[in-house]
């Protein structure tokens, strides 16, 4: 790989919506994989219901917006993901998206929702640029989460293989980074004690909007299952975001550089596998990543699943 497409391929990662940690997704795969074993294992966080915002009552499907394709529900769609308990999740309260960057009617459609708050996990250079459009009522909250040095990471692609390797080891930087663990402590308490909707975000809505969503449904007591399906929708919601920058990276610099970078642009299992792979040697379940990991304590986790549950 030449240092000039290595150049590009770093820009488009990191500042035209393909960021390494948070780019969209291509929907490559149209068989969904098979459930990987080891994660049935992990989602052992949280014991015991602790009530629910709204309970009794099932919020509206978040909207689509084309101007945020993957902005959605942590809880799901219809009446909302099974939870632990007999319960299910609790829809409305957290939101999960790429940039916010509304426009047109998606402006109005964002407002009326009523966020309290917005969580953007970006770098620097990310909101440099494309700052988010924050709705009117909300506070706007950054909290950077960012893996490894992302120049050095992209020129030592050299095949696709190299390229899902990449993805798989910011997964397990989830679970052994400092900066990381500390980033999505204060992400998980400030969702814990925000009063009112939120949504949290990083540039396409993926890895880190991705590790934190599997957090908040392993806390709810989702299924494997269900945990996945909804890692996997990613490919759904950015299709033609997708298709459009892999478009752009074959016309300005050949198929065989779409090629090494399409992983880039999609999810697979093995990328949140590997990230839970680490997490169980490292700390055994979910649970305890989160308690010893992450130092969060059972008042926040309660918090959280009196939220995500109904």
């Amino acid at each position: 790989m030449t240092r000039h497409v290595s150049r590009i391929a770093g820009a488009l990662v990191v500042t035209s919506a393909a960021l390494l940690v948070s780019v969209g997704t291509t929907g490559i795969a149209q068989a969904e994989p098979a459930i990987p074993p080891a994660l049935g294992q992990l989602l052992e966080s949280g014991a015991g219901g602790l009530g629910s915002v709204g309970a009794g009552k099932t919020a509206p499907d978040a909207p689509r917006m084309a101007s945020i394709p993957n902005f959605r529900d942590v809880a799901g769609t219809g009446a909302g993901y099974a939870g632990a308990h007999g319960k299910n999740l609790n829809k409305g309260v957290f939101y999960r998206a790429d940039a916010i960057v509304p426009k047109g009617a998606d402006v109005a459609t964002l407002d009326g929702l009523k966020l309290a708050a917005v969580y953007d996990l970006r770098s620097d250079q990310e909101v440099h640029d494309k700052a988010d459009i924050v709705p009117a009522g909300a506070e706007y909250i950054r909290i950077p989460i960012l893996s490894g040095n992302i120049n050095e990471m992209v020129g030592k692609i050299k095949s696709p293989d190299d390229a899902r390797r990449m993805m798989q080891e910011m997964n397990q930087a989830f679970v052994t980074g400092a900066a990381e663990k500390a980033g999505f402590a204060q992400l998980l308490t400030g969702l814990a004690n925000t009063k009112g909707p939120a949504v949290y975000h990083c540039t396409a809505g993926k890895d880190r909007t991705g590790w934190t969503s599997m957090l908040l449904q392993s806390i709810a007591g989702a299924s494997n299952e269900t945990i996945l399906s909804d890692y996997l929708l990613t490919n759904e919601y950015n299709k033609e975001w997708a298709a459009k920058t892999r478009a752009y990276i074959a016309s300005t610099q050949g198929e065989q550089v779409a090629l090494l970078f399409e992983p880039l642009l999609g999810v697979e299992a093995s990328y949140l596998q590997a990230g839970l792979d680490k997490l169980k040697a490292d700390y055994g379940t979910v649970d305890k990543y989160l308690t010893d990991g992450l130092g969060l304590d059972q008042a926040t986790l309660g918090k959280l699943k009196a939220k995500l549950l109904r």
